[in-house]
């Protein structure tokens, strides 16, 4: 199939160090060309595929010290797709709805990966307006503010084998990977560790939004726990391996409904179980005693430290190579393609087009 990836500009794919979205479309993008298909990703200029890449921008829109603006960059994007609308049997969009008017004026197939939280009165208009647009969710969860739209399939994020190493044995300190920001709740995790008496590794990083929360809340506590807490900022590639393989656990104490949470898989990949609140997806991907723990309280995390012996890392990466591979989600969403390129009629539109099928 002739199959476009249309990627959000803000960080390249994939992204350097944090950026979720960009690094599973570089995932599925590189899955989905190993399986033979023809792809062409629509992302940054600074982006690496082994796919056809369509640059959209010189340099990912985060990285770039001249950018103001990111909207501009991204009507563009969506214009410069549908100047080749008629080359692709179907278009996978993962930027959020920028380009849903466009799909009023082009009747190419396409399909709609939402990556982030849906809030009903942000949202409710828009999906009322455009009832039909063909959308993925990644996780149930997700889907509940609006269990009416045109959703194709759930379809959970998958990352290759490889990208992680299994460690059988680990460390004795836990592990936060994410933003400092009041949903992602670091506090959480710094009480656990001071209460559990363990050491904890902080691997985040800050947005300027989040900057004045960080200043009056998290740097307190981590002046008052710099014994038991390291904080490390961003970290990425080799290090980032090794900073979750090594941890008795990942905390993933969260205090809102995450659409997916992408560390928990890698923390599976490398055989390191999960301690976390069961908000959002969380109770799709972690299996309450078997992959880790779901917790509801400070007290519940506390205890649950206690028993990680009891988690089997090696279940964890079974749990990761069964539901949470890059192949097994590619192959999911090459069925979404096909059900919608395909049809009822057995061929794609561009084959029709072209007049490679008649009838």
């Amino acid at each position: 199939m002739r199959i476009a990836q249309v990627a959000p500009l803000y960080e390249s794919v994939p992204p350097k160090l944090y950026g979720g979205t960009e690094r599973v479309v570089s995932w599925l993008t590189e899955e989905l060309v190993r399986m033979g298909h023809d792809v062409t990703l629509f992302a940054s200029g600074d982006s690496e595929t082994s796919a056809r890449l369509v640059p959209a921008c010189e340099k990912a829109v985060w990285r770039d010290p001249d950018c103001r603006e990111t909207l501009p960059q991204h009507v563009y994007l969506v214009e410069l797709v549908f100047s080749q609308a008629e080359r692709f049997d179907v278009i996978h969009f993962h930027c959020d709805y920028v380009h849903f008017p466009f799909l009023r004026y082009h009747h190419v197939p396409n399909v709609t990966t939402l990556h982030g939280m849906l809030r009903t009165h942000d949202l409710e208009t828009l999906f009322e307006a455009n009832p039909d647009v063909p959308l993925v969710s990644i996780s149930n969860d997700q889907r509940r503010p609006f269990p009416a739209a045109n959703w194709q399939a759930t379809i959970y994020h998958g990352m290759p084998r490889d990208l992680h190493t299994f460690r059988e044995t680990a460390d004795d300190y836990l592990l936060f990977i994410g933003r400092v920001s009041p949903e992602k709740r670091l506090d959480r995790a710094i009480e656990i560790a001071v209460k559990s008496g363990r050491r904890l590794k902080v691997a985040a990083k800050t947005y300027d939004e989040d900057r004045v929360y960080r200043a009056q809340v998290i740097d307190p506590l981590l002046d008052e726990s710099k014994s038991l807490v390291e904080f490390l900022g961003e970290v990425g590639g080799r290090e980032k391996d090794e900073l979750i393989g090594n941890a008795a656990a990942l905390l993933f104490p969260i205090d809102w409904p995450e659409p997916f949470g992408l560390v928990m898989i890698e923390a599976l990949a490398c055989g390191t179980p999960v301690i976390a609140w069961p908000h959002g997806s969380v109770p799709e991907i972690i299996e309450d005693g078997r992959t880790g723990y779901l917790v509801e309280t400070i007290g519940e995390a506390v205890a649950a430290v206690d028993k990680l012996p009891r988690i089997s890392r090696a279940a964890c990466r079974r749990a990761f190579e069964h539901r949470f591979d890059a192949a097994h989600m590619a192959r999911n969403y090459e069925d979404v393609y096909r059900k919608l390129a395909y049809g009822a009629s057995g061929r794609t539109t561009t084959q029709v087009r072209e007049g490679l099928v008649h009838g």
